[in-house]
Order: C-alpha cells, then sequence, then structure tokens
C-alpha cells in the first residue's frame, strides 16, 4: 500500500486533500478541496504499482490506466460521478471524480437489520431501476465497460434519492484483443464476485458479469443476509439460501430474477441487463423504464398517485372549456 497523502498536501496546485474516505488493496481515496473551484469537493482515486512486478508491467499499467481515465471521462449519465481529470505523479497515477454525499445502501441495510426488518422491496426495487440503466449505459459503450465491483457499498443514495454508482477502481474496458494488466483491476469483492472473474484477466468476463454482482447486491439488501461466495457454490450448490426463505414477503418473481443472476455459468445467467430488468420488475410494471429513463402514457395510469392527479388535470380542463362556452 502506498504511504497515505497528508491532510493539506496540495497535489497539482489545485486538489487539497482533507482526509481518506475509502481504502482498498488498489488504492486509496480522499475527499479534497477543489482549490480552482470554490466550494467544490471532489473523491480523489489513488494508485500506487507495485514495482516489484518490473518495469515493463509498469509501464503497460499507466498506460491501460491512462486509456480507461480518457474513456471514463467522456461518460454521462444521471446515476455515474462524472470523472472531471486524471493524472500521474511520480508510481502514483489519480482519477478524480464528484464527490457523492449520502448513505451507501450497505449502511441502510444495516440500520434495517439492526432494527430487525427489511428494506422495503418497492424501495430496493427503485434503486435497481436506476442502477441497471447505469449498468446498461456503460455496457452499450463502444468497446463496453464492466464495473467489476459492484456491491453496497459501491452505491450511494443522495439526498435526492438519486442512486450513484461509485468507485470505477476495478473497471475494465473491453477492448478486442487487449490483455488487460491485473495489477489495477483485482478481483473485486468476494461475497458478490462471480467465478469467471477469480481467473484475474486470463478468465473471461463480460456483462453477465456485472450482473452477476447486481444480484448478488440485490439479495444481501433484500435479505439482510450475505449470500455464498460463488467459490463456496462451485462445489456445495446448496449454500446459497433461496431470498424467500429469509424473507418470505419478497415476490416469488423478485426471487426467480435474483437466483437467475446469480446463476454460477455466465451461460445461464441472462444475457443483458434489459433481460435482467425485465423479470426483475415482472410484479413491478409501473417501476419499468423505457431506455430514455421515462415512463409511458400507459405506466403512467398504471401508477395511483399518477392516476389520480391525471384524472383531476382532465376535469379542470373539462370545467375550463364549459366555462369558456357558457
Amino acid at each position: 500500500m502506498p504511504v497515505p497523502l497528508k491532510t493539506g498536501e496540495v497535489l497539482r496546485s489545485r486538489y487539497k486533500i482533507k482526509r481518506i474516505i475509502g481504502q482498498g488493496g488498489v488504492g486509496i481515496i480522499y475527499l479534497a478541496d477543489d482549490l480552482r473551484l470554490q466550494g467544490r469537493q471532489c473523491a480523489l482515486k489513488e494508485v500506487e504499482h507495485d514495482r516489484s512486478y518490473g518495469r515493463e508491467i509498469s509501464r503497460q499499467a499507466r498506460a491501460q490506466f491512462l486509456r480507461e481515465a480518457t474513456v471514463l471521462a467522456r461518460l454521462d449519465h444521471p446515476n455515474l460521478p462524472k470523472v472531471s481529470d486524471y493524472f500521474s505523479i511520480g508510481d502514483r497515477d489519480y482519477l478524480v471524480m464528484d464527490f457523492i454525499s449520502g448513505k451507501d445502501l450497505r449502511s441502510l441495510m444495516l440500520e434495517a437489520k439492526q432494527a430487525k426488518t427489511f428494506l422495503p422491496e418497492v424501495d430496493v426495487l427503485g434503486w435497481a431501476d436506476q442502477l441497471s440503466s447505469a449498468l446498461g449505459y456503460m455496457h452499450r459503450q463502444e468497446p463496453p465497460i464492466l464495473h467489476r465491483d459492484i456491491k453496497p457499498s459501491n452505491l450511494k443514495l443522495t439526498p435526492g434519492k438519486l442512486v450513484k454508482l461509485v468507485d470505477f477502481g476495478l473497471v475494465k474496458i473491453l477492448a478486442p484483443g487487449e490483455v488487460t494488466v491485473t495489477i489495477l483491476q483485482g478481483q473485486g469483492t468476494a461475497l458478490y464476485t462471480p467465478i469467471e472473474q477469480y481467473g484475474g484477466d486470463s478468465g473471461h468476463t463480460d456483462g453477465r458479469s456485472d450482473i452477476f454482482s447486481f444480484g448478488a447486491t440485490l439479495y444481501h439488501l433484500l435479505t439482510n443476509h450475505p449470500p455464498a461466495e460463488s467459490r463456496e457454490r462451485f462445489i456445495h450448490p446448496e449454500s446459497l439460501v433461496p431470498l424467500r426463505a429469509i424473507n418470505p414477503s419478497i415476490s416469488p418473481a423478485v426471487e426467480k430474477a435474483i437466483m437467475w443472476a446469480m446463476e454460477i455459468h455466465p451461460e445461464s445467467r441472462p444475457q443483458t441487463v434489459e433481460d435482467f430488468r425485465s423479470m426483475l420488475f415482472e410484479s413491478y410494471p409501473s417501476i419499468i423504464r423505457s431506455s430514455e429513463n421515462r415512463y409511458s402514457i400507459m405506466d403512467y395510469f398504471k401508477l395511483p398517485l399518477e392516476r389520480s392527479l391525471i384524472w383531476v388535470a382532465a376535469g379542470l380542463l373539462f370545467l375550463s372549456l364549459l366555462l369558456t362556452v357558457f
């Protein structure tokens, strides 16, 4: 691990370090003040290359970081933090992102567990809808982008109820024919990691790997219990307890969709985020949005509040027409 930066240290005459807000096997995340834009705070992701890998591997890792940072900086989606800058200092690479305030979903789940209750299914599916929009957007990029570390603690709920998928530390760009250096990538968090990701970058990962982690995240949020690890399930398939055995209030269709997403073999999972989304929201058609993140007109009639407002608006329109005529 790199020696942490000190509070008050300034990088590039712009980013003033306040404190560490995240730490893992591949780097440190700092909260920093942007001295150029007064009042703006940002998250500064730091990665230091392991010199023991040799000069050539370090060179490849640096080149990979620059490629991936360039791609991430182009992403623009409401459920993803904006990458605003990237740079290198010595052996360390830095990625500058929006700082997202609010609680992460793991904290909300632990609060529910402490209160001996479960997070409401409709709330979790509302968050899942937003996450599916972000993942679909990433997977549709050319080349596709994988997050590879989806988990409750990497999902922030802002004060405005917007879910943000944070920490791009393990992101992978699926460039055809390109060998990805494993130093930057890591393997993800064991509870949510599909079996194929344990092969590092010699194993084949694609959008279905993110779908597995997505399903495992929803499993944990809805049951307050972590799912059995994929390596354990590979040896003992019965180790994954069905969701409704833990939380009977979960809809059968939701349980079925999540268990489908968590299939051990990628070929047995949903092949796209949209496939998973369709089954997940089978019991909640009003949650489903189009790819442009808008409800259809018929969807509005299915929502009680919106249906009432539509009838009120229609009544007022009719009344105004009567007054105009008479």
